[in-house]
């Protein structure tokens, strides 16, 4: 049997690093959202206490069914009235820690589902 590597055509996540991912060979270090179908926006927080509720509600206009929020090298989450645009959306919204919401969003991706991940990228100090 011949084994043949997956090929896809989906924004993937190559790297990442404290404050950083790489994404087709750039090195992004501000926060950002990303998409499967290609949607890259910038998403104006350097840090999880910038957040609010205008934050969730660009977030509820990007084409997904889910979003995944990397909220930065620990897990935090938002506050629930934030989600409000999503919900009314039908988005589903996942929390984890940035590392963990780029792996999480790759292989979702991979799968071919139509998933967006936010990502708080906060420089180390």
């Amino acid at each position: 049997m011949k084994l043949q590597p997956d090929q896809s055509d989906v924004q993937s996540i190559s790297r990442y690093g404290p404050g950083w991912v790489g994404v087709n060979g750039e090195k992004i270090t501000a926060s950002v959202i990303l998409g499967s179908k290609g949607q890259r926006v910038d998403w104006p927080a350097a840090r999880f206490e910038d957040l609010g509720p205008a934050h969730f509600e660009q977030l509820a206009g990007v084409d997904a069914e889910v979003v995944i929020f990397g909220s930065g090298t620990r897990i935090r989450f938002p506050q629930a009235a934030w989600l409000k645009p999503l919900m009314a959306r039908r988005i589903g919204i996942e929390t984890m820690d940035t590392a963990a919401a780029c792996r999480t969003y790759n292989i979702l991706a991979q799968e071919g589902r139509n998933v967006a991940v936010a990502l708080l990228l906060e420089q180390p100090a």
